[in-house]
């Protein structure tokens, strides 16, 4: 197996027709590849194995949360690099099977079977969850909230920062006037202004996280706050926070699933980062529900992530990385098709804000916090989970920085029959 480095990137670049963007160091010692990049490790040839049985994005994946794939260097620019090679290629498996009609690639992939040792396929790492048949459920809604938020609230306060905030900030014009902290107020400050809150009105916050909206609301504007959670672990914590605030009069976290509140009618809904785990199939019905939760000329801020849309929407499929370590069941959609349906449970739309640059910004605060703390959230945590999170919030930054996806604030009313919304005729001067 002498200079497996070499054998490898003439492997790779016959199978994918284009030069190597990173240097390949495997696990032999031997490097090949351009210097000066950022080094892709091949610890093992175990990573061959997961690439052979799960050929793009998916069986990277295993061999990076497995340890046995790395990156040396600049992770944002190795994965910039990579970029056209795994997520903006198409299906990896069809363009697979089209480029072995060629006899070169041919010989390639006997060449890699070669170096791969024995065809058996490894074991999937335990932090894989399979995806289920029936998406978005009370219950497959909740084991899925479960397996993401309740990592450990020590884990997320060292990713998250001291504002416990996990949705993306609103910056200032230039970064080095703000902190993560100052800038996760900032946020909360926006959406509150947008609400419209004012002290006495009733706040419902979906999917309240750790209490950071539902406190700030509280404090700030003297509003009354329900916040829901499906996470025992989120819940647990924020009613402490809300306790040490003194809120617990005006403050109340339950674990509640969206569609069993009934104490409605609310002045004001916040749904920050939310909507992402509800699902296509469910989408109207969660607008619907909400819209009914609303009193009369009341408000809903909408903030959420937003894919870009397809040619053939039928042909759409999840992410299938996120989808197995990130967010099981979690599904993006177009920002028109969130005002459609929004629309269609009888919202007016008034106000649609995109803060794109703004996450990818905060992604790059989050990923630096982890890589501080980095031997403490692996203890909290295992090595697999820590690895994962790295690499999915330092693609989802680039994702954002290359208008792969973007993320946006949609300001809807219930707007009463009078046609009154109650809006300012200049709606942005809730900016201040």
């Amino acid at each position: 197996m002498a200079d497996a480095a070499s054998r490898l990137t003439r492997v790779a670049e016959q199978l994918l027709g284009v030069p190597l963007p990173v240097r390949i160091r495997a696990w032999d010692g031997s490097q090949a590849g351009p210097p000066a990049t950022p080094v892709l490790v091949i610890r093992n040839r175990r990573a061959l194995r997961r690439l052979l049985f799960k050929p793009g994005e998916l069986g990277l994946a295993r061999a990076w949360v497995a340890g046995d794939l790395d990156i040396e260097g600049d992770l944002y620019a190795a994965l910039d690099a990579m970029a056209g090679l795994i997520w903006e290629r198409g299906d990896d498996a069809r363009s697979l099977v089209q480029a072995m009609r060629d006899p070169e690639v041919r010989a390639a992939a006997r060449e890699l079977l070669k170096l791969a040792g024995p065809p058996l396929p490894p074991a999937p790492p335990r932090e894989e969850v399979r995806r289920r048949r029936h998406l978005h459920t009370r219950h497959s809604d909740k084991r899925a909230i479960s397996h993401h938020y309740d990592v450990g609230n020590d884990f997320y306060e060292i990713v998250l920062g001291a504002s416990m905030v996990y949705s993306c900030a609103y910056w200032g014009p230039a970064e080095e006037d703000a902190t993560l902290v100052s800038a996760q107020r900032d946020k909360l400050e926006l959406v509150c202004r947008k609400l419209g809150l004012t002290p006495g009105r009733r706040l419902l916050d979906v999917g309240c996280g750790w209490g950071s909206m539902a406190i700030h609301a509280a404090r700030e504007h003297g509003v009354g706050v329900v916040g829901i959670t499906l996470s025992q672990e989120q819940a647990a914590y924020a009613r402490k926070r809300v306790a040490d605030e003194g809120l617990t009069d005006r403050v109340e976290i339950r674990v509640q699933d969206y569609r069993d509140v009934v104490d409605g009618p609310f002045d004001a809904i916040s749904s920050i980062g939310m909507a992402e785990h509800v699902g296509t199939e469910r989408y109207l019905e969660y607008t619907s529900a909400l819209y009914a939760l609303l009193k009369p000329g009341g408000r809903l801020l909408n903030h959420q992530i937003a894919r870009r849309p397809q040619r053939d929407e039928g042909a759409y499929e999840v992410d299938r990385f996120i989808d197995a370590y990130v967010f099981p069941d979690g599904e993006l959609a177009p920002i028109g098709t969130t005002v459609t349906q929004l629309e269609r449970a009888g919202f007016e739309v008034r106000d649609v804000e995109s803060i794109r640059e703004h996450y990818a910004r905060t992604l790059r605060h989050w990923v630096a916090n982890l890589e501080t703390g980095w031997d403490r959230a692996v203890r909290l945590s295992s090595p697999g989970r820590a690895r994962v999170w790295r690499l999915y919030m330092a693609a989802c930054a680039l994702a954002f920085e290359r208008n792969r996806i973007g993320v946006n604030q949609v300001l809807a009313v219930r707007t009463p029959e009078s046609g009154a919304s109650g809006l300012p005729l200049r709606t942005r001067t809730w900016h201040g």
